[in-house]
């Protein structure tokens, strides 16, 4: 029966297992899908035969394929989905070789994530006029990005219910659908509890839903929404930062790490899968103690 099945059809049923068994966002499994469809279409151009058909050899010429058009991370990206592709075949019995196994992903050179120091951060808040509803939203949306370490994608889905004042903590609705708890600060906690009572009603007029942050017109804010919110607070401030909402979570997660929290901790207020994708605060907490010294001791600044 697995004869009858089409290259089209064996990539439309991985992505409805990305999407039903493993439970991947929408968005991430169409670009599985976009991978794998660009595998086909390479098949197809250099008439190599079907995706049952491909040999550790098709897989090699592949790669090839891809150095000349795409990036080391782009690559590895492409070759890490198409593992997981004829992972998935296999284990459904429409293939009986894995012919990706063997090829092995570029070397990807690790850039450190931007971060900004304490002092910049207490600068940006104080440069937000309170005075409005529209200043009293835009300080809780950058103090909760920097306070949490919160993707923004995780920032706009968050509602009243989700905020549990009895033992000041949120519950956070993650990548892969992982719920888990990040605790607030009594401060924090504060200004989310003002702007529940004030700001929000004053913003929601008479509009009704569940959404904590909203637009100025009463709508829940979009990922869009609060990008272009930071874009605005830093136009209107004097820190002349270059800053985007993921840049405070970084900053989030090396402040942590410079103050003596452990990988683990961060890790799972993070939301990480895995520790590795944490360790690499590590190397910017290092960073930041070096320039710190090579700024501040009259002798390190000595040629």
């Amino acid at each position: 029966m697995s004869t009858l099945i089409t290259d089209e059809q064996l990539i439309l049923l991985f992505t409805d297992h990305l999407i039903g068994i493993k439970h991947y966002a929408a968005h991430t499994s169409i670009a599985y899908q976009k991978d794998c469809e660009d595998f086909l279409m390479f098949l197809k151009r250099e008439d190599l035969g079907t995706i049952k058909e491909a040999s550790s050899r098709t897989a090699k010429f592949y790669v090839s394929d891809l150095s000349s058009r795409f990036i080391p991370k782009t690559i590895a990206r492409k070759i890490s989905t198409l593992r997981s592709f004829y992972q998935f075949l296999v284990e459904e019995d429409f293939v009986e070789k894995h012919p990706f196994l063997e090829v092995k992903l570029p070397k990807i050179h690790k850039h450190l994530p931007n971060f900004i120091y304490p002092e910049e951060i207490e600068k940006l808040l104080d440069s937000i006029d309170t005075d409005s509803d529209k200043g009293q939203r835009n300080l809780l949306i950058v103090e909760m990005l920097y306070a949490t370490g919160l993707r923004v994608s995780e920032l706009v889905k968050l509602t009243i219910k989700d905020i549990r004042k009895d033992d000041r903590t949120m519950l956070v609705r993650g990548k892969g659908q992982k719920d888990r708890l990040v605790p607030l600060s009594l401060q924090l906690l504060e200004q989310i509890s003002y702007y529940i009572l004030i700001t929000r009603k004053n913003l929601m007029k008479q509009i009704n839903h569940h959404y904590l942050l909203v637009n100025m017109q009463g709508k829940p804010l979009t990922d869009r929404g609060v990008r272009y919110i930071l874009k605005e607070v830093l136009n209107q401030s004097s820190t002349f930062l270059n800053i985007t909402p993921h840049t405070l979570r970084h900053t989030f997660a090396s402040h942590m790490i410079s103050n003596g929290a452990d990988l683990r901790s961060v890790q799972e207020l993070l939301g990480h899968a895995h520790i590795s994708s944490t360790q690499i605060y590590t190397q910017i907490s290092k960073e930041d103690l070096k320039q710190r010294y090579l700024d501040a001791h009259p002798r390190a600044r000595k040629k």
